[in-house]
């Protein structure tokens, strides 16, 4: 039986409610998640492998959670991966399976401490949406992308409907300044009939 937790996930006002949050679900989220079959990181991990298939190219995973992502990401092929979580207890969780090269916490807060160019590829799996990451975020991992880095990451049907998401993408894009190498829509926790968009995005 599901907790509220995932019920709960798409109404939270506050980067402060984000983190206790996720805080408080750190230890239940797998769980919680797998029951209703989370299918993204697997697929944001296969698209960018289908465009960079490099293993030892150092990934940064914004995001990263409890570190599904990284696993994901590993799956597919790559294996230098570093993760950034603002949640503490996330961090535990991800730590525990020995899959990233490095884990950094962050005030949520305040922007995240990204330094321009020292990654190529930037993932941000189930990240930027409605109760997680704000629109202002896919901005800030553009910037710190250097020419011709990618980010590969989603959106879920919540933020598909929320301009203020959908808009950052299209001004990139529509500016010249990033080309979309992939967008494709399918499963993000079909359990709650839940889909998302996921995308591979090529800074010019």
């Amino acid at each position: 039986m599901s907790d509220k937790f995932l019920d709960n996930t798409y109404n939270l006002d506050t980067p402060e409610d984000t983190e206790t949050h996720y805080q408080n679900w750190a230890a239940t989220y797998e769980k919680e998640v797998a029951e209703q079959g989370y299918a993204t990181p697997g697929r944001v991990a296969a698209a960018l492998w289908q465009f960079h298939p490099h293993p030892q190219t150092p990934i940064l995973d914004f995001g990263c959670g409890t570190g599904l992502s990284g696993l994901a990401l590993r799956a597919a092929g790559f294996e230098v991966i570093d993760g950034i979580d603002p949640t503490p207890k996330m961090l535990e969780e991800a730590a525990a399976k020995s899959v990233y090269r490095t884990l950094t916490g962050f005030d949520i807060t305040k922007p995240a401490p990204l330094r321009r160019g020292a990654y190529s590829v930037i993932t941000a799996i189930g990240v930027i949406g409605q109760g997680a990451a704000p629109p202002e975020t896919f901005d800030q991992l553009m910037h710190a992308l250097p020419k011709g880095g990618l980010l590969a990451f989603s959106l879920n049907d919540h933020a598909l409907k929320d301009h203020k998401f959908t808009c950052r993408l299209t001004d990139w894009v529509d500016m010249g300044a990033a080309r979309l190498l992939l967008r494709e829509h399918g499963p993000h926790l079909p359990g709650i009939n839940l889909n998302s968009d996921v995308y591979v995005l090529e800074k010019a």
